[in-house]
Parts: C-alpha cells; sequence; structure tokens
C-alpha cells in the first residue's frame, strides 16, 4: 500500500463535497480502489492523503446489518479480498475527550492491535491543550475543537462540528471524559450511535455535576458496597440514555477516593473496549422493552 499528498483547501463549511469531488475524481482516474483520509490540520484548512490498495480487493454487494447512525441500518457494502474469508467494513470512530483520555488511549490501542474492528479517525475536545488531544497530535489522529467559547474561541458551532463528523464517515461517537452536554443536533444526527462512560453504577450517583473524583467520593460517603463503570446511550440530559454494560468493582471498608477511582479507572479501561469491539461487529440489539443488550461473540444465543 502506498499514500501520497493529493489535495488540501480551507473548506470548514463544505468537507463532505470536497471529499466527493476527490472520490470522483479518483473513480475516472485510477484503476486500483483508493481511499482518501481527512486530516484537519488548523482552525479551518483540511488536507487528504490518498491510500492505494491493490485492484486484487474487490467489492461485493450483500445485505447485512451494520451499525452506521445505528445499530439497526441496513448497508450493502463489505468488502472481500480475494483468496480469503470475507470480512466487515471497519467502523469509523469519534472519540470525545476533555482531560488525559486514559480510555481513549485504551480503545485507540486495541483498533491498533487488531480487537476492535474498527479505527478512531477523530478525536473531539473542548480543551485543545488536554492530554488526550496532545496523544492524538502525536498519533497523527486529527483533532477538533468544540464547542466555541470564551476559552476556545477556535471551536466548532454544533451545526459545522455535525458536518465535519459527516465528512469523516464518523459511525458510532464514544464519549471518554468529555464534560460538555452533547448538543440536540449531534444526538438527532447520529441516533443511538452516540455513548458515553460513567464512573459508578448508573443510574446511582449520576448527573450534572457528578464527574471525576466527585462521584467516588459521594460513593464512598453513602455507605455503598459497589461502584464501577456504567456505558449508556447518550441523550439529551447528563447520564439518563439507556444502559448497555455495567462492571462491579467492590468498594473496600478503608478505600480512599483515589484508590477507589484508580480500581474503576482499571475496568473502565476493559469494559469499554469490550463494548467498542461489539459496537463494530454489529452485536448490540434491543429487547421489545427497549432496553439494549450485547450479543456474546462465543455464543450468539447468549446476551449480557
Amino acid at each position: 500500500m502506498e499514500s501520497q499528498s493529493l489535495f488540501s483547501g480551507y473548506c470548514s463549511n463544505s468537507i463532505t463535497p470536497l471529499y466527493k469531488k476527490i472520490q470522483n475524481r479518483l473513480s475516472s482516474s485510477s484503476p486500483s480502489l483508493a481511499y482518501p483520509s481527512c486530516f484537519i490540520r488548523s482552525k479551518h484548512r483540511v488536507s487528504f492523503k490518498l491510500q492505494h490498495f491493490p485492484a486484487s480487493e474487490r467489492m461485493r454487494s450483500v445485505r447485512r446489518l451494520e451499525c452506521t447512525n445505528s445499530v439497526e441500518k441496513v448497508s450493502n457494502v463489505v468488502s472481500e479480498k480475494e483468496g480469503s474469508q470475507s470480512w466487515v467494513k471497519r467502523k469509523r470512530l469519534a472519540v470525545f475527550v476533555s482531560g488525559g483520555g486514559s480510555n481513549f488511549r485504551s480503545i485507540n490501542q486495541a483498533c491498533i492491535e487488531g480487537s476492535v474492528n474498527g479505527d478512531v479517525v477523530v478525536l473531539v475536545t473542548n480543551k485543545h491543550a488536554c492530554g488526550g488531544a496532545q496523544y492524538a497530535s502525536d498519533k497523527g489522529i486529527p483533532v477538533i475543537l468544540f464547542p466555541k467559547t470564551k476559552d476556545e474561541p477556535g471551536g466548532l458551532s454544533s451545526d459545522d462540528l455535525v458536518k465535519v463528523l459527516r465528512g469523516f464517515e464518523v459511525d458510532f461517537i464514544l464519549l471518554a471524559g468529555y464534560l460538555k452536554l452533547i448538543p440536540l443536533e449531534l444526538i438527532r444526527a447520529y441516533p443511538r450511535s452516540i455513548f458515553n462512560i460513567h464512573p459508578s453504577l448508573l443510574p446511582a450517583f449520576g448527573g450534572k455535576g457528578y464527574y471525576g473524583m466527585k462521584v467516588h467520593k459521594a460513593v464512598i460517603a453513602s455507605g455503598a458496597r459497589y461502584s464501577g463503570p456504567t456505558i449508556h446511550f447518550v441523550d439529551e440530559q447528563y447520564d439518563t440514555g439507556r444502559i448497555l454494560a455495567q462492571k462491579v468493582v467492590p468498594v473496600l471498608a478503608n478505600d480512599t477516593a483515589e484508590e477507589l477511582a484508580a480500581r474503576v479507572l482499571q475496568e473502565e479501561h476493559k469494559l469499554y473496549v469490550e463494548v467498542t469491539a461489539a459496537l463494530c461487529e454489529d452485536r448490540i440489539v434491543w429487547r421489545e422493552d427497549g432496553v439494549p443488550l450485547i450479543r456474546s461473540k462465543e455464543n450468539p444465543e447468549e446476551y449480557y
């Protein structure tokens, strides 16, 4: 596989048309399959790199269930390399962070190692200097600022953020320590495709103001004997969306908030990777009463 620089320009409001223009140019000029990837280098500047794939990698059309902007959307395209078993198109992930991004790092590493059938294609943050943003830049992952504030005047509006994520062809959005409320425009654009991880067993110790060490201090002060991370779908409020997965962590008699936080975080890293793998393999199903479940990879008849 080889890469070459193809195109760059300023187009904060026209990501998708530029992307399609390149695709049209490729289809008329290259006998091999080509895939343009978009990298935002500064507030509005966008450059594209082109990756060529051998013509031996053919595309065939089948009907299957694929989680693109909805866990129930039907797609007609999977990719199959000649002489090998068929494989599902890798999902494209956007991760949102406000701090160090340890869950983001775990997910990205799992994608690189192949345990997740997807790739983090863009990072969104409300703090351009946070550790998660620096890690993304070091790994060559585009970084987007959102929202626009007095402290971050280069941030995007909600409508522009939707356009940019569409330009990246994002399938799922994963919140990993992102402390801003997700706007309604984004929730409507990505129904049943935005997820958050919270460091307590929701619905306990959730809602506005419950984040970081505040959660663990509240858990210990309550006398609760168990805590642990929760992954849930995102709706218009803080921490009220449908619960998808949880992991129980004991609260020990002499725990400090820092000690409890460290044990919960270890389970967060594992759980978020497991759930992301299930998302990228289309293993999320919905019970008749609207409760989401994860189908076991080893035994499709089992759910958790």
